[in-house]
């Protein structure tokens, strides 16, 4: 019979295996991840593949490209969230002056 001891060392021995494998079963799951690590916000990834889910995530990419690419952005993620919700305000910025780059 095992003792305590080795139940919760199996258990942690586990855990880590676990650690080591991926977690995406989904294509939506690896969209958010990619948008999160090309934004450089890995904090908020939960959300990114949130937004995947929900919406086109070929549209979710090519915005989070080009606010990647655009320089004086200082929180990419932010400013990701604002061109989302308001496109029609990216438009008439399109040369990357945009006042609202944050």
């Amino acid at each position: 019979m095992p003792t305590p001891k080795s139940k919760s060392e199996q258990y942690i021995k586990e855990l880590r295996q676990r650690a080591k494998e991926s977690h995406v079963y989904r294509e939506y799951q690896m969209t958010g991840l990619t948008i999160a690590e090309t934004l450089g916000d890995e904090k908020h990834k939960s959300l990114y593949i949130k937004l995947a889910k929900e919406n086109d995530g070929g549209k979710l990419m090519r915005l989070a490209k080009d606010v990647a690419d655009r320089k004086g952005v200082k929180n990419k993620g932010a400013y990701f969230m604002y061109c989302l919700t308001h496109p029609e305000s990216d438009k008439k910025n399109d040369k990357g002056n945009s006042a609202h780059q944050r």
